[in-house]
């Protein structure tokens, strides 16, 4: 257990130590997670006060995404070898300075950039929080812990978009960043006080800087394109594209000479973790281009207040918050085929309500009906893709296969931000024009549930029934209040192609 040690065989989860433990992680993963869905409620007005195009409203979004995306891996192999308290620490006080940054920024440039820089630090406390409870908690409690952490990032989730469009309709929409430091500051008391140091004494070798830098001007490459491709093929943009495909595969060939790879590419040797990563790509970019467009479509064409269009959403996390562990135990019993087929089906089944969605919808007729749906898809599918992710692997590999799968989907949602809305005929300013918004809306609406068809398609032809089954009786982790996207361990039953 590293530094850890001294607390004989590991905390427990009914001390009130181990009640701290629980909280400051997950209060610190509760942050990042916050801020990703408070965000797109603001951002009609952020673009109203900074004179800011949709591309630079785009960019708010993706730049966050984008270093998380592709630092988050980095992040977790930093905690491993210099100390996961210590990294987390350093993470939470990185957010809390860039959104101090976020809520001073004078034009949408400097908002951009500390947005980027908010995701620096997010990739260093995102990994850090749930590997901290692995390391610190004793055996027979990590189970309940990572379900108490897991259903405490439900409710944060559920809390952010009220809260979002309270304080945009109140305040104003800075204090969505300035609601970070005093949480910040919490968690780093917390920390410094209840959580014991702990790292992992075989890391060794270098760290992969070169892969990393890579993955990151790829993907800066590939979003730059998408974003500006609504204005056109412009040379920039075709330079920027060919420029990030090059790095991609330049990346790849690093990863793959690399004998301390950032992304292990011996991970996709197993058919079951390349399928399920495929139907995450899939249905991550339909979620992030729903909830992008949706929160400006209520604001923009059906008049709603931003505290009324986030007030829309909850539904969606309401419903995952109580079913999300009923819906991993329903993945085991019937294996991952089902649901994983017909949980992305039934959220492209709200996502097609949502073309009811118009000039002077009606909340109660047009739009719970189609979130209710949704968030009953998204409840029925996201536990167990947690749980087939991690069963492709051999559990010694369960951490970096969970860290691969958060990367794909955090890098579904950043090519979606930036593609979808060109694609739908949406950019420079014509998010402010209603009736430009509508006919964009239900364009996307429509590439949306394409993604979410091709992703029940994958999983249908790819994903056997069986691939839950263990081959022995094995502990589950506690999901009775909620699985998040990146739930933790599930000892695993792996399968090579």
């Amino acid at each position: 257990m590293g530094d850890a040690a001294g607390v004989a065989g590991g905390i427990r989860l009914g001390t009130g130590r181990g009640r701290w433990v629980v909280a400051a992680t997950a209060l610190g993963s509760g942050m990042a997670m916050l801020d990703g869905t408070v965000v797109n409620v603001a951002l009609p007005r952020i673009g109203e006060d900074l004179g800011a195009n949709l591309a630079s409203l785009q960019w708010t979004i993706n730049a966050y995404m984008l270093t998380l995306a592709a630092l988050i891996l980095l992040g977790g192999s930093l905690g491993d070898r210099y100390g996961r308290r210590r990294v987390f620490l350093i993470g939470v006080c990185w957010f809390a300075v860039a959104s101090a940054g976020c809520a001073a920024a004078p034009n949408v440039e400097v908002l951009i950039l500390a947005r980027a820089l908010q995701g620096i630090g997010g990739a260093l406390l995102t990994p850090g929080s749930l590997a901290m409870l692995q390391a610190v908690f004793h055996e027979d409690d990590r189970a309940g812990a990572v379900g108490a952490w897991s259903g405490l990032g439900g409710v944060a989730a559920a809390v952010g978009p009220f809260l979002g469009g309270w304080l945009v309709d109140g305040p104003g929409w800075r204090w969505i960043f300035l609601l970070n430091l005093p949480l910040a500051a919490v968690v780093v008391a917390v920390t410094v006080r209840h959580v014991p140091e702990t790292r992992d004494p075989d890391e060794q070798g270098r760290f992969d800087v070169l892969g990393a830098l890579l993955a990151a001007l790829a993907l800066a490459g590939i979003t730059y394109a998408l974003t500006e491709a609504g204005s056109g093929l412009t040379p920039g943009a075709i330079v920027a594209g060919l420029a990030g495909v090059a790095l991609t595969a330049a990346f790849i060939l690093v990863e793959h000479r690399s004998p301390n790879p950032m992304l292990p590419l011996s991970l996709f040797r197993s058919r079951l973790f390349t399928s399920v990563n495929l139907v995450t790509l899939c249905v991550y970019a339909a979620f992030s281009g729903v909830f992008l467009l949706l929160t400006v479509q209520l604001q923009i064409v059906a008049g709603f207040t931003p505290l009324l269009s986030g007030v829309a959403l909850v539904p969606i996390t309401v419903l995952m918050l109580l079913f999300s562990g009923r819906a991993g135990q329903f993945g085991r019993t019937v294996g991952p085929r089902l649901p994983l087929t017909v949980g992305p089906l039934l959220v492209a089944a709200g996502v097609l309500l949502m073309l009811r969605i118009g000039p002077d919808a009606n909340y109660w007729l047009d739009v719970l009906p189609a979130v209710t749906v949704q968030g009953a898809g998204m409840t029925l599918l996201v536990a167990p893709l947690t749980a087939t992710v991690l069963a492709a692997v051999d559990v010694r590999r369960a951490g970096i296969a969970s860290g691969v799968n958060n990367a794909a989907a955090r890098a579904a949602g950043l090519f979606a931000v930036a593609a979808i809305p060109p694609l739908a005929g949406l950019s420079g300013d014509a998010y402010r024009i209603p009736s430009e918004v509508d006919s964009a809306f239900r364009t996307s609406m429509l590439i949306c549930a394409a993604l979410l068809a091709a992703g029940a398609a994958i999983a249908f032809a790819t994903i056997r029934a069986d691939s839950l089954a263990p081959p022995h009786p094995v502990a589950e982790p506690d999901c009775d209040w909620y699985c998040a996207p990146t739930s933790p361990p599930i000892h695993p039953n792996h399968e090579e192609a």
